[in-house]
């Protein structure tokens, strides 16, 4: 069994990693353990559980801004700012069906879907990320501690804070690599007083990609675009989608009902749609949708389709969004069917046979450029040690990047023994 070290004073976590680092002993950090398979597996003997610094320490619904332990479960955030009719805009997503966290124990039940603290470390965001911008332009402050044991903290409870170097974004997306946060400091905004789904059944691909780059580009300010194939829109919750037999491009608008009103009949205007196949999703049937998208639950394949056989690898792919429709048709050559364009064509999700290896997946991107992240290695949160280290989960990066991220890690790291390898193996 891994030793299991779960501080709650800043002070008891300062001294952990002070042991650590003089012992040379690797932590692998955690919050509630739901993105564990998400990056290569990282030697779990001792085990730094952040859950002990949870709980909302400062919440101001004027001021838009909430400070809170970087253990505290999204689901406490989230039900807390419901209640001022606030959320967080970066849309964080749920992966615990994507990742069956119910077949095995975390140590915080009541946050199945992630905390605070992980979200912003992964830099993870939903469908509204090109609209409102992703977890780490909503991330404000933090305290924490480096790989030293050096206590340090950056930003603070102001949006507009230029003080020093903005190390939120360089926190933003390290894993836990460089540091292990102790207390976070979000902005939130208001819920919109309205939300509108316009669905468009029937394009193929390349329509729907062109569609939803007119739409980005317009002044109508969508606040999400996302294509699915036929394949994946007869697994919706949502009964217009699951019953179609179509395919379907989905834009949202959001904000004052007399705003979104006008701009969805400009949006048609300007797609010269005024006739079916169109269908309009509010509320409930809006919000199940784009969880949907968010949590990538569509990409999961139906239990008797796991009989026998591995289940997929979930890959990522980050695309100029204009050229996702030629990615994928390079991909359909591969025999990949279970995929959605999301972010207005800016990111396509993918779920394929463990068969295609990584090099098959990053050709196809080369003649329009992106990059491809493995999200999921198709395995539950409990078999993490046993995944394949041989894959590159993260595409490599130009060595005079690469030079700068191992400058970085000996920075903060100098001992490597935060998270050590799970973004990339040579660090």
């Amino acid at each position: 069994m891994p030793e299991i070290y779960r501080p709650t004073e800043p002070e008891q976590l300062i001294d952990l990693i002070h042991w650590a680092q003089s012992s040379k002993t690797v932590l692998a950090i955690k919050g509630s353990g739901s993105k564990g398979a998400i990056g290569h597996p990282v030697p779990n003997e001792h085990v730094l559980d952040l859950t002990g610094f949870a709980g909302i320490s400062q919440y101001d619904p004027v001021e838009l801004v909430l400070t809170a332990g970087a253990g505290t479960s999204l689901q406490e955030v989230e039900t807390l700012l419901a209640e001022h009719n606030q959320m967080l805009a970066f849309e964080p997503p749920d992966y615990s069906t994507l990742f069956d966290i119910s077949s095995f124990d975390i140590s915080n039940q009541e946050g199945k879907n992630g905390t605070l603290g992980g979200i912003l470390a992964g830099n993870i965001s939903g469908p509204r990320r090109f609209f409102a911008g992703a977890a780490r332009d909503h991330f404000l402050g933090f305290k924490a501690v480096s790989g030293r044991g050096e206590p340090f903290k950056s930003g603070g409870r102001v949006v507009k804070n230029v003080t020093g170097f903005d190390l939120s974004k360089l926190m933003a997306g390290s894993w836990g690599t460089l540091a292990a946060l102790w207390e976070v400091t979000v902005k939130v905004l208001p819920v919109p007083e309205k939300t509108r789904t316009l669905l468009i059944f029937g394009f193929d691909p390349k329509q729907a990609n062109q569609l939803m780059t007119k739409a980005a580009t317009s002044p109508h300010s969508i606040s999400a675009a996302a294509y699915l194939p036929q394949t994946l829109t007869s697994r919706s919750a949502v009964s217009y989608l699951s019953s179609s037999g179509s395919s379907v491009t989905a834009i949202r608008l959001e904000g004052p009902a007399p705003s979104v009103k006008y701009r969805l009949e400009a949006l048609k205007t300007l797609f010269g749609i005024d006739a079916p196949p169109l269908e309009e999703l509010h509320g409930k049937n809006s919000s199940t949708f784009w969880c949907e998208i968010g949590n990538l639950s569509l990409l999961k394949p139906n239990p008797q389709d796991q009989i026998g056989n591995p289940l997929n690898h979930i890959w990522r792919l980050s695309l100029p969004p204009a050229t996702g429709w030629q990615v994928l048709s390079e991909l359909s050559k591969l025999g990949i069917s279970d995929w959605f364009l999301d972010q207005a064509g800016g990111a396509a999700w993918l779920a394929c046979p463990k068969t295609i290896n990584a090099g098959q997946i990053r050709d196809s991107l080369i003649a329009q450029g992106g990059h491809a992240t493995l999200w999921s290695e198709g395995q539950s949160l409990a078999s993490a040690n046993t995944r394949d280290n041989a894959i590159e989960v993260f595409q490599a990066q130009p060595e005079p990047l690469a030079a700068l991220t191992r400058l970085v890690k000996a920075s903060f790291d100098p001992a490597g023994i935060l998270n050590p390898g799970r973004m990339y193996q040579e660090l």
